[in-house]
């Protein structure tokens, strides 16, 4: 579209078909300038032969001709500079040409996005997205519903149980009785043994005990 508005295919068609003639001019004028140079070689080595032959006014007329070759050649280096010039700028307006119309095919293509995207499309897709995210969201709720008899648990009641098992524990950690360290074993001297303890005296009514578990072991082996 751009290209039929604007005419890029006959600019660039012009730019290259330019640049082909101005190759072709500039090969053109490099055969010449070998040419001219070795006609003004040849006639110097006609002068010096004319020189050596005496004839000195056919020599003269060498380099005569030889300074019209090197004028000629002086001016086809002037023309090739020229065309090198002319290439070059028309080089560079044909890359600036393509930058220029790379731009505008980018507008082009950012304005068509933004034509078949504007802000209500924007709006209205968030709005569906926000809508499943919610439904999803309350179908995820609904599964872990718990239903039948879980569902008949009081919560608070289970919590007040939790509690009161928590309390009951901790009561029985608090009783328990704190067991004592190992006494540090007593360092005897040498050769000094520790004093046994006296046997103490049995009373009445461990005797009496005794007695009565010897009678009673002597009737179950009767």
């Amino acid at each position: 579209m751009f290209n039929r508005l604007f005419g890029k295919p006959r600019q660039e068609t012009d730019a290259l078909t330019t640049l082909d003639k101005l190759n072709e001019t500039l090969e053109m004028l490099e055969k010449k300038e070998k040419v001219l140079v070795k006609k003004a070689a040849a006639e110097v080595e006609k002068a010096k032969v004319a020189a050596q032959g005496g004839r000195k006014k056919v020599a003269i007329q060498c380099l005569k001709k030889k300074k019209l070759y090197e004028q000629q050649i002086e001016q086809l280096g002037n023309f090739q500079l020229r065309i090198h010039d002319q290439m070059i700028m028309l080089e560079g307006t044909k890359a600036t040409t393509e930058t220029v119309d790379a731009l505008r095919t980018g507008a082009a293509a950012m304005k068509a996005v933004q034509k078949a995207m504007n802000v209500d499309d924007v709006d209205k897709t968030m709005d569906e997205i926000n809508e499943q995210t919610e439904n999803m969201k309350q179908i995820q709720e609904a599964l872990s519903t718990p239903i039948g008899a879980v569902a008949d648990f009081d919560e608070d009641e289970l919590e007040a149980e939790l509690e009161e098992l928590e309390s009951t524990e901790l009561e029985e950690q608090l009783l328990q009785p704190a067991t004592s360290a190992p006494a540090a074993p007593v360092q005897v001297p040498a050769g000094r043994q520790p004093a046994r303890p006296a046997p103490q005296k049995r009373t009445e009514e461990e005797e009496e005990e005794e007695d009565e578990l010897a009678a009673l072991q002597k009737e179950m082996a009767l």
